[in-house]
């Protein structure tokens, strides 16, 4: 593994697909479309370093995605990468609007309610269509899912890895 201070890992190839040198990618990133779209620069994370490698073609398939890359042109040239996992450099990430983040600012944010009550620490985003849930790890009790939506998250600091909700009634049971 090499330093990945200004890299985002956006997956991990868990294994290949066919002959003909694709590679099957889960993904972890909030943009899945666009970071393995035709095109794309990515880099595999190896022990010597980062290898570049760019998109030539991807699709869905069983919730994973399949990704050629350009040059490669059979399995024999990609299957040392297997369980590697796949960065994005830190300029290729997209501006967000107000109200969005990355996935790598959210997890890890300490919850409190509007009262400062510490409610926990969220290990993970779940996409539901609708809106993203926050599953928050809390002390000693089950994990709570804190819908990402306005009438419950009140103000998100990212730098400061804290986000405050407003509990309402029956959230946190």
């Amino acid at each position: 593994m090499t330093n990945t201070e200004n890299y985002f890992k956006v997956g991990t190839i868990v294994n290949t697909h066919g002959i003909r040198g694709e590679v099957k990618i889960m993904a972890i990133t909030d943009f899945a479309a666009d970071r393995f779209k035709k095109g794309a620069e990515l880099q595999i994370d190896t022990k010597q370093g980062f290898v570049p490698v760019k998109v030539q073609a991807s699709r869905m398939h069983k919730n994973m995605w399949l990704v050629l890359f350009e040059g490669v042109t059979n399995i024999n040239e990609i299957e040392k990468y297997k369980t590697h996992d796949i960065y994005v450099i830190g300029g290729a990430r997209e501006a967000l609007g107000d109200d969005e983040y990355y996935y790598n600012e959210i997890i890890g944010c300490r919850v409190i309610d509007l009262e400062d009550n510490d409610i926990g620490v969220i290990s993970e985003i779940m996409e539901t269509g609708a809106n993203d849930v926050w599953v928050v790890s809390r002390d000693g009790q089950s994990d709570a899912l804190i819908p990402m939506i306005d009438d419950v998250v009140k103000n998100v600091d990212v730098a400061g890895k804290l986000v405050t909700i407003d509990a309402l009634e029956g959230l946190l049971d």
